[in-house]
């Protein structure tokens, strides 16, 4: 049997960004309602596993070792994103604002994904440094992204949470 090429937590992470930006780039070109809608579902989809994996492995993982500003502001950036994705997830493409809505979240996004991985001494080169076993965390990582696609495809996951800000 051959083994299998394992990735890190930030090389997991990383491609799940590029992937996000490549769907926004689509919705942006997308002609219609129902393809706009689908688009934007599957961003939904995507940074709802991607908050939970980040949330329940990577950013415990860091904790104490790592900028603690810099952890809590990613939750709170997290819970913001959150709210755009349930609203989104809530409506459809032809009611008011929601290709504004996309577009913020859009933005939310790529300042989160800046502060990670492309401003100095981002959440990842921090991360790199620490005392982290980044191959460990990869692997548990990609078998908890396998587990909530899977739920994703075959009933959708549930509406995101926020653990830092109240709903109303």
């Amino acid at each position: 049997m051959a083994e299998q090429e394992t990735q890190d937590a930030i090389q997991l992470l990383t491609e799940d960004h590029r992937k996000v930006e490549q769907l926004f780039e689509q919705f942006e070109k997308a002609d219609g309602s129902s393809q706009k809608e689908e688009i934007a579902r599957r961003i939904c989809t995507e940074l709802k596993v991607h908050a939970m994996l980040e949330e329940e492995i990577f950013y415990p993982a860091l904790r104490g070792k790592i900028s603690e500003d810099d952890l809590d502001e990613a939750y709170v950036e997290h819970d913001g994103a959150k709210l755009l994705i349930n609203d989104i997830e809530a409506g459809g493409a032809d009611e008011e604002f929601y290709d504004a809505k996309v577009k913020v979240l859009q933005e939310q996004i790529e300042h989160h994904v800046k502060e990670e991985e492309k401003e100095q001494d981002n959440i990842f080169s921090q991360a790199r440094k620490a005392d982290v076993d980044l191959e460990a965390l990869g692997e548990q990582m990609a078998a908890r992204k396998a587990e909530l696609m899977e739920r994703a495809q075959s009933g959708g996951l549930p509406p995101a949470e926020t653990s830092t800000m109240e709903t109303i």
